[in-house]
């Protein structure tokens, strides 16, 4: 059987070029608004605030672990905030590549593994655009094991280091998402999966993005009506079925051209379109270049 959350996470091409260990005691606060940078966070150890834009502020304990997948503007502080909301705390490196936020002296009240991932992927807006806008997972010693695996391999001149990072941050995105699931995610495809009418639609959908979809043969396959379904679909999803199904088969036309897997006609037909022509207008249209100079660039810009 296919699965949809494994397949955006293999094309999102995820890596971990950042990460640190970071400790804080005494009143802190660090504003972050890097833009489409995913950031994430452990809590080692003690407790903190964070406060992203456009979400409640939420308490971060002991076995945390966030994953912001695009990065809206974001705080995070000490539980008794600094007296001015413009003031930012500058972190002072200690030894081993260690931060410290705050009181410099004494036990810190709160440590931290933070980091930024990169997703690969050309197409990593769409498929991030699938995912909640903030995911908190409380009480999965699973996770808090993978997170520290990943910082102690940024901080480690490893033999195949990049390799490993790649994999366990794969396996890290996977278990979150999985962790995460559930009818309280926000709109994106973790909260079209934890519906089990909706799963069933969006797992044909990826099994075989060649058939010829419509609302009504979906529907059947979620065993609802034509109406319920395109109204709960676009409710948890965020987007029309078609308009998902149509996202999906030009990220997977995308990864085609990239490496250069099949001639135009071959990669219209291995992802739903009967002609060229129907998947060059298609293609043109959603991406904003025609597959042939989409498929140039790429090879150009891949070129040492």
């Amino acid at each position: 059987m296919v699965d949809p959350l494994a397949e955006v996470v293999t094309l999102l091409q995820p890596h971990a070029p950042f990460s640190k260990v970071v400790s804080g005691a005494g009143p802190w606060r660090v504003r972050r608004t890097e833009a489409g940078q995913p950031f994430y966070c452990v809590i080692l150890d003690g407790s903190c605030r964070l406060a992203v834009d456009g979400h409640e502020p939420i308490n971060l304990q002991e076995g945390d672990f966030v994953l912001i997948p695009s990065a809206y503007g974001f705080t995070m502080s000490s539980l008794d905030p600094t007296t001015s909301e413009d003031f930012d705390t500058v972190p002072v490196a200690l030894l081993h590549g260690e931060f410290r936020l705050g009181v410099q002296s004494g036990p810190p009240d709160v440590l931290l593994l933070v980091g930024h991932c990169v997703f690969g992927s050309p197409d990593a807006a769409l498929l991030v655009s699938l995912l909640p806008q903030l995911m908190h997972v409380r009480g999965e010693r699973r996770l808090a094991t993978i997170v520290q695996l990943v910082g102690e391999e940024s901080r480690a001149l490893r033999p195949a280091r990049d390799v490993i990072l790649a994999r366990l941050l794969e396996v890290l995105l996977i278990e979150t998402l999985r962790s995460t699931a559930g009818t309280a995610a926000s709109q994106g495809l973790l909260r079209g999966l934890a519906d089990e009418r909706l799963a069933v639609a969006i797992r044909r959908m990826h099994e075989s993005p060649t058939q010829p979809w419509t609302v009504a043969q979906l529907a059947n396959e979620a065993a609802l009506s034509r109406s319920t379904f395109f109204e709960r679909f676009r409710r948890a999803v965020g987007v029309p079925p078609m308009e998902y199904l149509l996202a999906w088969r030009m990220a997977l036309a995308k990864k085609l051209l990239r490496h250069n897997e099949a001639g135009i006609a071959e990669v219209a037909g291995r992802v739903g379109y009967s002609s060229a022509s129907t998947f060059s207008v298609a293609f043109t249209r959603h991406v904003g270049l025609p597959p042939t100079r989409y498929a140039r660039e790429q090879m150009e810009s891949q070129r040492p």
